[in-house]
């Protein structure tokens, strides 16, 4: 599926639809930077946002106050990307499709994986590329397990540990923090979104999860400390850790297997380069982290007192994802990220949050 017509050597014109932290961090700079597409047009009503955007990307970026103006204009655009609050992914990919443009969305696709498989069948029915921005898999650290993997480095995995924590002792508000449920957040669809998307993509289909999720902070709504155990449908056991409440960070990826473990500390560079205005096309090492941060491989040993082997950290590629669906939109190479994926990660995410209810495992 390709769902666009884009003339060979014309960039794909791509609208962003909401510039907050994912459109503003994360999405806006990607595609800006991403050879083939050209950043069109910008869906915010917020004077200091469009400020904001012009000043990085200059005039060459036109600005809509409402999605509805895109549809307006079709005919003119060849993406639609969806970095809006959660509860809206649904009802714009609806309407983006419907008016036959393709998609790219930021997790979670959805607040329930039926709703994510109907818009897979309608984006299926109309032709049209429907992507989920699952930026994680591109990160240092899963590439460099996924390299292990492939070389057999650890045998055979028995346990996957991966934590995505934080200290954040007070509650920030907005709507990732609200206890409305039509808002869906909380770490788990947050956080957890990428955690269980990386479990899956590495160990294969879940048949089991149980969860445990709590609201540790004093004024938090929603939770903010949750647990995740997944049993593959192979025999791996992934436990997964997501929280703003750690006053003293685990390990990112602790991987044990029957020839050797794999223990990483620290977060991917991306995201905080991202932040600070660093774009990929301006720094020669992109996605490169220092030795020091290195993870260790080997076994018998802690890797705090020496054991194992310093393992080269491969460089983090969230550019990878946008030229991938440059690619898929100009030439029909392979979707990166599926909305059926999407729907799979929203299976074990439902059963996590029935587990956490219920206090019993849910079985998939």
């Amino acid at each position: 599926m390709t769902g666009t017509t884009g003339t060979t050597g014309t960039p794909l014109r791509v609208a962003l639809i909401g510039y907050g932290l994912a459109g503003s961090v994360f999405h806006a700079p990607l595609i800006a930077t991403t050879e083939g597409l050209a950043l069109d047009t910008i869906v915010t009503s917020n004077p200091e946002r469009q400020q904001q955007a012009r000043a990085e990307f200059g005039d060459g970026v036109s600005f809509a106050a409402t999605p509805e103006e895109l549809w307006a204009r079709a005919d003119e655009l060849d993406l639609i990307v969806i970095a809006s609050p959660n509860k809206t992914h649904v009802p714009l990919a609806t309407a983006a499709l419907k008016a036959g443009l393709p998609v790219v969305v930021d997790k979670p696709l959805a607040g329930t994986a039926a709703e994510a498989r109907e818009l897979a069948a309608l984006a299926e029915e109309r032709g049209l590329l429907l992507s989920v921005f699952q930026n994680r898999r591109w990160d240092n650290d899963f590439l460099t397990l996924r390299k292990l993997l492939d070389e057999g480095e650890l045998g055979d995995v028995w346990r996957f540990e991966s934590r995505f924590e934080r200290w954040r002792p007070q509650p920030k508000g907005g709507w990732r923090e609200s206890g409305d449920p039509a808002e869906i957040g909380g770490l788990l669809y947050d956080l957890g979104s990428h955690v269980v998307d990386q479990a899956l993509v590495l160990f294969g289909p879940a048949a089991s999860v149980y969860a445990e999720a709590d609201v540790r902070r004093p004024g938090a709504q929603t939770d903010d400390d949750t647990f995740i155990a997944i049993t593959h449908t192979n025999g791996v056991h992934s436990h997964l850790y997501v929280s703003a409440t750690t006053a003293q960070l685990g390990p990112r990826f602790r991987v044990l297997g029957s020839a050797a473990g794999y223990v990483k500390h620290g977060l991917d560079p991306q995201e905080a380069d991202l932040r600070e205005g660093r774009r990929p096309d301006a720094t020669a090492e992109w996605g490169v982290e220092p030795e020091s941060l290195w993870g260790r491989v080997g076994s018998g040993e802690s890797p705090l007192t020496g054991g194992g082997r310093p393992e080269p950290t491969l460089p983090g590629a969230y550019p990878a994802y946008y030229a991938a669906i440059a690619a898929a939109l100009r030439d029909g190479a392979p979707n990166p990220v599926t909305a059926q994926e999407a729907a799979a990660a929203l299976d074990v995410l439902e059963a996590a949050r029935r587990s956490a209810t219920e206090g019993t495992a849910v079985s998939l």
